[in-house]
């Protein structure tokens, strides 16, 4: 029993460990509640960073599925880069954060919209909380950078 309470303890402290982690809020002094504010460079497109914020609450098995997102060019975006993500209406999963012991996370997803020539971040949870599905969305776009494409000019009538 002693080493049950041990690992689980040692495992709720390092889950608010966090080598990306720019921000600390706390909720006031009677709750055990923080904002964490973490930063992410795209693994791909390495010009973008997104910055996550979500509440943790210290002590607890699970942590509210809360999140918001936003993510700005911070650097070059090429067409190289572009062309190495996942282009799939889904995207791809670009990080993934544990959220509770009972297999809550929270997961940001890199999705591109072709048409508008735009990288959109999708911040989520993937349990249901009180009948929805929690979620974020910031978006960048590829206008003024390497990657971006000129649209053919309009058929003229």
């Amino acid at each position: 029993m002693k080493k049950a309470v041990l690992c689980l303890s040692t495992l709720l402290l390092l889950t608010g460990c966090s080598d990306n982690e720019v921000g600390d809020v706390s909720l006031g002094l009677f709750t055990l509640k923080d904002i964490k504010l973490d930063q992410m460079v795209d693994p791909i497109v390495t010009g973008v960073t997104c910055h996550v914020a979500s509440v943790e609450a210290n002590l607890s098995l699970s942590d509210p599925s809360d999140s918001s997102i936003a993510c700005r060019q911070t650097g070059e975006i090429t067409p190289e880069m572009i062309a190495q993500i996942d282009k799939s209406k889904s995207g791809e999963v670009i990080l993934k954060k544990s959220k509770s012991i009972f297999f809550k996370n929270m997961k940001v997803r890199r999705i591109l919209d072709p048409e508008n020539q735009t990288l959109m971040y999708l911040s989520y949870s993937t349990k249901e909380t009180t009948g929805s599905f929690k979620h974020s969305l910031s978006t960048v776009p590829l206008w003024g950078t390497k990657a971006y494409v000129t649209p053919p000019p309009a058929p003229s009538n």
